[in-house]
């Protein structure tokens, strides 16, 4: 079985505030019923308020990621599915949060 990285960026949930709470509480309902099923792995989002640093080849500490690289934020989504048909989660976590994703398989390294 492969693993499926399902994500978005934070400016893919445009949502007014008073909507936050009721998309979190389906998202969550959803995640509850992969854990249920078995194919479920992590899932979590960027901790914004701690920004990010790039290490150097050789070992030098520079605050920031990529300049070049659009910034990393948003939630992710992992599980482990027998195809990618079996992918229709990320439609069901598409619909509670209100916002597209994308569907990826995960380049899982059992040895890693």
């Amino acid at each position: 079985m492969a693993k499926y990285l399902i994500s978005f960026p934070n400016a893919a949930m445009v949502l007014p505030a008073a909507e936050l709470e009721a998309v979190g509480r389906a998202a969550h309902a959803v995640i509850e019923q992969a854990k249920a099923a078995g194919v479920y792995v992590f899932a979590g989002g960027i901790d914004n308020s701690v920004p990010p640093v790039r290490v150097s080849a050789d070992g030098t500490v520079t605050q920031g990621g990529y300049p070049w690289a659009p910034p990393l934020n948003g939630g992710f989504t992992v599980l482990e599915l027998p195809s990618r048909e079996y992918a229709v989660w990320a439609a069901c976590l598409a619909q509670a949060r209100h916002c597209d994703l994308e569907l990826r398989v995960f380049g899982f390294n059992p040895r890693s």
